[in-house]
């Protein structure tokens, strides 16, 4: 099993969906051994939508606050996931200097969707197990040893 890294941020333009949602399930699956937060570019509201999806799976998002990359209370981060274009340029900024790895998963934003309330609904759960299966792909969980 790869090392995990001590603490990760996720990135993305609001910080109202998508980074609150990939910070809530990598908390669910490792909050014990990774430090994790999320940020925004520009302040943003909680999606209420959001929370609904990840309701479903068990995960209670209804806590989280907003933040803004000038809001953190620590800067460096071992590992910095960025969600959309804007949040990568910022990232890049954030961790100039440093020894922090970058990636950026370019993820669509469910907001844009149009259509029915169901519709809708459908591209933020599509969303959500995207973020799901990249997060077990990128941070998988021990395995039981085998004897």
């Amino acid at each position: 099993m790869p090392e995990l890294p001590g603490s990760v941020l996720f990135a993305c333009t609001m910080n109202s969906i998508r980074s609150p949602m990939a910070e809530a399930m990598l908390k669910f699956l490792h909050g014990r051994h990774i430090y994790v937060q999320s940020a925004g570019v520009r302040a943003g509201t909680l999606d209420p939508f959001a929370v609904l999806v990840m309701d479903e799976i068990g995960i209670d998002l209804a806590r989280h606050r907003p933040r803004r990359f000038d809001d953190l209370e620590d800067s460096y981060f071992d590992l910095v996931i960025s969600l959309s274009p804007e949040a990568q340029h910022r990232a890049v900024e954030l961790t100039r200097g440093n020894a922090t790895d970058l990636e950026f998963w370019n993820l669509p934003d469910p907001s844009l969707a149009q259509g029915s309330r169901e519709q809708v609904l459908e591209a933020y759960r599509t969303l959500r197990d995207t973020l799901m299966r990249r997060i077990r792909v990128r941070f998988p969980l021990p395995t039981a040893p085998t004897g």
